[in-house]
């Protein structure tokens, strides 16, 4: 089985997240080998926060999981594309994606 690289990236590689779907891009996290192997063990996407400094399965304290679909890595191996469907809000802001602003600040509609 193909895996990320997580040496090139000091440990962490760069997963963008999208709507299985529709292909929206819901957001982007960061993963390491735990994260990782519990994304494919559960099929629920799981994270590295760099800022908690822990693993966190995105939903569960919002109930807004993501289920995984597809799993897809790049041609370096060092960028990860999860394709999932979405339990409400990706975004910690309530919106469905978090790339809901334009570069004027402009909210999307």
């Amino acid at each position: 089985m193909i895996r990320p690289d997580f040496e090139k990236g000091k440990g962490l590689v760069p997963c963008i997240v999208q709507e299985a779907d529709t292909g929206e891009v819901l957001m982007l996290a960061y993963m390491n080998e735990e994260s990782f192997q519990k994304t494919l063990d559960t099929k629920l996407a799981t994270y590295w926060s760099r800022s908690r400094q822990e693993l966190w399965t995105k939903g569960e304290t919002s109930g807004h999981y993501q289920h995984v679909q597809e799993i897809l890595i790049d041609c370096d191996e060092d960028t990860i594309l999860l394709k999932v469907k979405q339990d409400g809000a990706a975004c910690h802001t309530g919106h469905h994606s978090c790339f809901y602003r334009t570069i004027e600040g402009e909210e999307i509609e």
